[in-house]
């Protein structure tokens, strides 16, 4: 049966205002969602950054949820508050700048702190990771391998991040145009190829509308110009499996979208502050929040009859069950049945 797999980037309160400060208050409305998540058998991955593992209440709920089996906890490391920290610009909280900005040394330092703090709180191993900001590039992926990362779901097909800055003196964000939309085992040489490393690499669910032809023709003209691709997207929006307050019936549409491409998993993903009222832009008070787990449960009610619910390591595991039982895999596109 094809997999729901449920992310949460699980971070402090409302980091798109870029405070100096960050709280912590979305925690203690984590166990609403993840009841909801358990009334329809699905079991969310929590992607914990540094401040959220510092939290009392969360780290409370996390070994909880690992006891009784019904969630897991990865990583998610946003790199201009996450130990050891050396400033990169001039104002790096409110420039959030990219991991994969940093010198290598400092990237590995930042990874395998996280990664053993982690381990150390939670008491389990770190399987799965979503990069801070979307970034990744091949450095990143070698090193997640070292640490004994599984999975990695940071690729967003269709999704060119480039203006997207960090450093204001750097190039932005991942450019993910031309990956696969499905899961691959990656590459060792190439991040955006599939190949035979040991890293799981599961893009986020993000359904490309417009004609194939018109996506082919304006990323061959965007040397010249980028406006044939920004009219593109206002008419052919990306569909993003991700609540935003107004999409209900474009999430619904990729649900039917992948049962009938006979897909084997998609990918919700939220943030965890974007549970809270006034922790996102999207959801900013009572009567938001209370639209969006209105949405979510005719959502869920709907995955619950066609799809079961898995943690990123759970899926990576009947990835590699088939591959082992398939004569022959054909890089993690293996057929399922």
């Amino acid at each position: 049966m094809r997999s729901f797999l449920i992310t949460i980037d699980t971070e402090g309160d409302n980091s798109w205002s870029r405070r100096s400060t960050v709280e912590t208050r979305n925690a203690s409305f984590l166990p609403r969602f993840q009841s909801l998540c358990e009334n329809f058998g699905l079991k969310p991955t929590y992607l914990v950054n540094f401040e959220m593992a510092n939290d009392r209440g969360f780290v409370e709920f996390g070994r909880d949820l690992i006891a009784r089996g019904t969630g897991e906890i990865g990583m998610h490391l946003h790199a201009w508050n996450s130990p050891p920290i050396h400033p990169l610009t001039s104002n790096d909280s409110w420039y959030q700048p990219f991991l994969i900005e940093y010198p290598e040394d400092e990237i590995r330092n930042k990874i395998e702190f996280h990664t053993h703090f982690l381990e150390d709180v939670f008491g389990v191993k770190m399987l799965s990771h979503r990069s801070g900001r979307w970034t990744l590039d091949g450095f990143y992926a070698d090193v997640l391998r070292e640490f004994g990362f599984k999975v990695d779901c940071s690729v967003t097909p269709h999704v060119d991040w480039r203006s997207t800055m960090g450093d204001p003196d750097g190039a932005g964000g991942t450019d993910y145009r031309g990956f696969l939309e499905q899961h691959y085992w990656m590459s060792e040489r190439n991040i955006a190829l599939p190949g035979r490393s040991s890293l799981l690499e599961v893009p986020m669910t993000i359904i490309n509308r417009s004609p194939a032809f018109l996506t082919r023709a304006t990323q061959a003209c965007e040397d010249i110009s980028d406006l044939l691709d920004r009219a593109r997207r206002y008419i052919w929006p990306l569909d993003w499996l991700r609540p935003n307050g107004s999409n209900l019936t474009s999430m619904l549409r990729i649900l039917d979208i992948a049962i009938s491409q006979d897909r084997p998993y998609v990918e919700f993903m939220t943030h965890s502050s974007e549970l809270m009222p006034g922790g996102s832009p999207y959801f900013p008070t009572v009567e938001s929040v209370e639209k969006l787990y209105r949405d979510l449960n005719e959502l869920f009610s709907k995955v619950a009859n066609d799809f079961c619910g898995n943690t990123l390591i759970e899926f990576h595991d009947r990835v590699s069950m088939s591959s082992r039982s398939e004569n022959g895999v054909k890089y993690g596109q293996e057929e399922w049945r």
